[in-house]
């Protein structure tokens, strides 16, 4: 968990190594059009999927709202209800539902490129796992803060210093 070469990890949930070794992750790789004012904010990222009989990679372009939008469903996967995120049709979208052995199942849907779902279970996390991902989340928008402003619909600028 954490960084190699630049990349960050925004989600890193897996199994207890003596639980099967499935894993789902979310990998910033970087700013997708850096410099570029209109795209600086938006992040290169990469969801993984690792479990014993399939390894998965789905490319993903996050938008500074899809950060707010995962703060959410971490509120909601804390209080036990499943959560439902990137479900804006334009990425592949990430299903966390929990099941009664207080583990959770990670679904994947590419509905936007191949339709391709992936289903993980992942055995019941330890108790501070979601300090864990708050943690992530924290690293990621300290990384790649916010620096560009709408200032009316369609109009951008550099945010200034201090802002």
């Amino acid at each position: 968990m954490g960084a190699t070469d630049g990349v960050i990890e925004l989600i890193h949930l897996a199994d207890r190594p003596d639980a099967g070794g499935n894993s789902v992750a979310v990998r910033v790789l970087g700013r997708c059009r850096p410099g570029i004012l209109t795209g600086h904010d938006f992040l290169d990222c990469e969801i993984v999927i690792a479990a014993e009989s399939v390894t998965a990679s789905f490319p993903v372009t996050l938008l500074p709202e899809d950060l707010e939008d995962w703060e959410d469903a971490l509120t909601a996967l804390e209080s036990g209800r499943s959560a439902l995120w990137l479900d804006t049709g334009r990425t592949p979208s990430m299903k966390f539902k929990p099941d009664k052995n207080r583990g959770v199942r990670v679904s994947v849907h590419d509905g936007p490129s191949s339709g391709v779902k992936v289903t993980v279970p992942l055995c019941a996390p330890p108790e501070a796992w979601a300090r864990k991902q708050r943690d992530l989340h924290a690293r990621v928008r300290e990384a790649y803060p916010r620096e560009v402003v709408e200032t009316s619909p369609g109009a951008y600028e550099w945010r200034r210093a201090g802002e």
